[in-house]
């Protein structure tokens, strides 16, 4: 979710053999001419259509073929989130989803992002003044569009209806950490999470408008309790602990209890909360059995903290590549050996719990 960290250089890189085509939906013909400028600047890039509605875009869509759409979620006859579902069903192709981060927004982008949007970006606003992040983000999905077809067509996918039994020798205490893709992907594992599962404390990429509403769509979905996150928050059995987005770090605090705590800090890998950040202080702080799992994303964040997880004697899940969304995170965890096994997503609640 792109709207309130940076991306480094080398996230941003693109291939030199076509520049990215790009679709622009938006009932508003303002904010077409501002994503056109925001984009019109790259090399890389080249807007091929605007459409007006969906109606309008699902021609255009035919005729242009595009590498990416961009959708606003808001739209009058047929919403994005109609829209979405129907591009996802018929013609698997990486959205972006343009959307104002308010309360019915944040809910709308959140469903988004179960179906299966790439990821979502701020309309200019209290929280964003311009477009400045979309070039690098529209180069990014431009990269997944094979792998959100191959996931589409190929991958399991679902939720499995009866959730799993940890087993007598599972971990004591469960560290997650995904980005782009992971809504969706946390929302199928967790759904397989007993209710009686380890504390599980988990880092997604989301900014802070979001992950509220998150965790209360994850509690309604899952049989364990999910919760935001909070300072001082004990650790206990059958809970799930979202970190909260925008602007500090979710650590595990040492104690008789363990707790959380929440850190104003530097940003780690571009992020915070950061996945290395939380990997890293339950490597330090927790001598149980414990399990990290590096589900879907860009870049590298949580990587190392995987590796230091592992060398203090976790069990290190990675995702694989057919069923990620963007092989990156995943990926860097398994080539750097922080991650000693890699699943598809159908399969990591089950290996978590094995």
């Amino acid at each position: 979710m792109n709207t309130n960290h940076s991306r480094a250089p080398a996230d941003i890189a693109v291939s030199a053999r076509a520049p990215a085509r790009v679709l622009v939906v938006d009932d508003s013909m303002t904010m077409r001419a501002l994503i056109r400028h925001a984009l019109g600047g790259d090399p890389d890039i080249t807007v091929v259509g605007e459409a007006a509605n969906p109606y309008e875009a699902r021609e255009m869509m035919k005729a242009l073929d595009p590498d990416v759409v961009t959708l606003d979620v808001e739209m009058p006859d047929m919403n994005g989130i109609e829209f979405l579902e129907k591009i996802m069903r018929l013609r698997p192709t990486p959205v972006i989803m343009v959307s104002n981060l308010t309360a019915p927004g944040a809910a709308a982008t959140l469903a988004a992002l179960e179906i299966g949007a790439f990821d979502c970006i701020a309309k200019p606003g209290a929280q964003s003044n311009t477009f400045e992040a979309l070039p690098g983000l529209v180069k990014e999905a431009a990269r997944a569009r094979a792998g959100l077809a191959r996931r589409r067509d190929g991958a399991p996918r679902g939720r499995t209806a009866a959730a799993l039994t940890p087993s007598a020798t599972g971990p004591e205490l469960v560290g997650i950490g995904s980005s782009t893709g992971g809504v969706e992907a946390l929302m199928q594992v967790l759904a397989e999470f007993p209710a009686d599962c380890p504390p599980t404390l988990i880092v997604q990429h989301l900014p802070a408008a979001f992950t509220g509403s998150f965790a209360a769509r994850l509690d309604r979905a899952c049989p364990a309790h999910v919760t935001e996150a909070k300072e001082g928050d004990l650790v206990r059995n059958g809970r799930v602990y979202l970190a909260p987005g925008g602007g500090r770090h979710m650590m595990l605090r040492k104690g008789v209890q363990p707790s959380i705590a929440l850190v104003e800090d530097g940003p780690v890998c571009g992020h915070r909360p950061s996945v290395d950040v939380l990997f890293a202080s339950i490597a330090k702080n927790f001598k149980g059995r414990m399990t990290g799992v590096i589900l879907t994303g860009m870049g590298r964040d949580g990587a190392q903290g995987l590796l230091d997880m592992r060398n203090c004697g976790a069990r290190t899940i990675a995702q694989d590549e057919d069923s990620s969304l963007v092989y990156g995170m995943p990926r860097v965890a398994y080539e750097i050996g922080a991650a000693e096994k890699r699943v598809p997503l159908a399969r990591v609640a089950r290996q978590i719990f094995a």
